[in-house]
């Protein structure tokens, strides 16, 4: 499907990071230097991302770039022939199967650029974004700084009680904070959650 850029070499590359940690922003720079250098460059997001715009990125910095939502991963390989370098925002919001499509996009000769949460608001690791890391030439970890004692943040913290992993939201919902700040107010949660079943 992708033989018509056998000849080059493709690698991935991942960007993570908690919120606001400038994840979009770097991936949205990357993408642009490469329109600038007139490389052939294709944007997917997924459909659910809404928050800002359903056609662009946009950065919660307020930077923006011409994207395609999609439903799924494997849309991405059937919009993406003929490219040099595909963009992915939010990709821990896409099922197992995008690292076989960032794979199977390198190996045809594609420069892939992939930016998502590397961990949830548990400070679990977040959907396929470990498989993602782990099979990147790649890797930039970016930082936000912690609201509550401004160290470097890598936890997303999330200022509701919803419980489901997906929740998309802004500074509304979420704010950095760092690991040891986050341990606090996990154990500051428990010690509340034993209280309320006393």
């Amino acid at each position: 499907m992708f033989l018509e850029n056998a000849s080059r070499k493709g690698w991935v590359e991942v960007i993570c990071g908690s919120m606001f940690s400038g994840k979009t922003e770097e991936l949205i720079r990357r993408l642009k230097r490469a329109e600038f250098a007139r490389q052939r460059v294709e944007i997917f997001k997924p459909r659910i991302d809404v928050r800002y715009s359903e056609s662009e990125v946009v950065s919660h910095e307020g930077s923006t770039i011409r994207s395609t939502p999609v439903d799924s991963a494997q849309a991405i390989l059937l919009m993406a022939s003929g490219v040099d370098v595909v963009g992915i925002d939010e990709a821990q919001f896409f099922d197992e199967g995008i690292t076989e499509v960032c794979r199977r996009l390198a190996d045809s000769g594609v420069r892939v650029i992939v930016a998502g949460l590397d961990m949830d608001f548990t400070g679990r690791p977040f959907g396929p974004m470990p498989a993602l890391m782990a099979t990147a030439e790649y890797v930039t970890k970016v930082h936000a700084i912690c609201v509550r004692c401004g160290n470097l943040a890598h936890h997303s913290h999330r200022l509701t009680g919803d419980e489901k992993q997906v929740m998309l939201g802004a500074q509304d919902c979420y704010e950095p904070i760092c690991r040891h700040c986050f341990a606090e107010l996990r154990r500051e949660e428990q010690m509340s959650d034993t209280e309320s079943k006393r």
